[in-house]
């Protein structure tokens, strides 16, 4: 017999479950699943949009997107098309019910439970193939799913020791392959990360007609050291790569973020003598802040594009 029998909603960037189905299997091939379930969880953003993980009599199916995954477990022989069908329904439920800045600020596992009810009824619909009404076009995901055929897991790289890490560097299109990382795309820009991108640009031009004037002041008179052009020219640099690695993702990013505000950090404890406390409290503030709404604009899935 072909079902589903179960579903989940996770958060991509830490495995938070959000909401699960209420499951009452407690076979061993079921407890086996659910133990390839958090594996999974905590390999999301390694792995591309779209996957399938085959484990003997079942399968698991998962779709990511906006920072949140789609994973559901059913018989080896239900039909892939309708597998990805009820997960892309379940998609479109959920960011229609919650917005970005819930699931993003979430901390409690399964905080949406609620959400069981709408997976529970779409489950049964699914179940039950041959009264399933559905707006879905069939012939539009088969289609798609031939074009950009879900990536498959096998157990034994789920359970390896380096995990997914070695595939990240390979391009996804489709064939099987993960994304590359210059070009993953990253979660939308939410207000507070606009406001520091717009603040670090201004502190960065603000550092660099400090430094055209400090350049003046040594040209007339050599009063001036030119340590202190340099330390407002890396101070530009460094505030125009924290609004590069806002906008883009990179390798190593947290990491640069933090290297880069300390940059930001020493630079101003060497213009200590230029610049008042209010000042120096403007630009460290401006960059601490800067590298926390880099923190958290996290990578996202990429949103399917199929029956739009």
């Amino acid at each position: 017999m072909s079902v589903i029998l179960s579903a989940s909603v996770v958060r991509v960037r830490d495995g938070l479950p959000l909401s699960a189905s209420t499951d009452y299997d407690q076979s061993t091939g079921m407890q086996e699943c659910r133990k390839y379930f958090k594996m999974l969880s905590k390999k999301l953003s390694q792995l591309p949009d779209r996957c399938t993980l085959k484990t003997g009599q079942y399968n698991i199916n998962f779709i990511s997107s906006l920072g949140v995954s789609y994973m559901m477990l059913c018989t080896e022989n239900y039909p892939s098309v309708l597998a990805f069908c009820f997960l892309d329904e379940l998609q479109k439920e959920f960011i229609t019910t919650y917005n970005m800045m819930k699931t993003n600020t979430a901390v409690r596992p399964y905080c949406f439970i609620e959400f069981d009810n709408f997976i529970q009824r779409t489950k049964q619909r699914y179940n039950n193939t041959r009264s399933l009404s559905t707006k879905m076009n069939l012939a539009d995901m088969q289609t798609e799913i031939k074009l950009r055929p879900p990536y498959q897991i096998s157990v034994s790289e789920l359970g390896s020791a380096n995990g997914f890490s070695h595939l990240s560097v390979a391009e996804y299109k489709g064939t099987g392959k993960i994304s590359a990382a210059p070009h993953q795309r990253l979660e939308p820009m939410t207000l507070p990360g606009i406001v520091s991108f717009v603040l670090s640009l201004l502190c960065g031009a603000l550092n660099l007609i400090r430094g055209f004037h400090a350049i003046e002041s040594r040209l007339q008179n050599e009063v001036e050291d030119f340590s202190y052009v340099i330390a407002f020219f890396l101070g530009t640099a460094a505030c125009l790569y924290q609004c590069y690695l806002f906008v883009y993702y990179t390798g190593w990013r947290n990491a640069k973020s933090f290297l880069t505000f300390g940059l930001i950090c020493l630079c101003n404890m060497y213009l200590y003598e230029l610049r008042n406390l209010w000042q120096l409290f403007f630009h460290v503030t401006v960059g601490a802040f800067s590298t926390l709404q880099i923190r958290l604009r996290q990578p996202q899935g990429k949103a399917p594009d199929y029956n739009v």
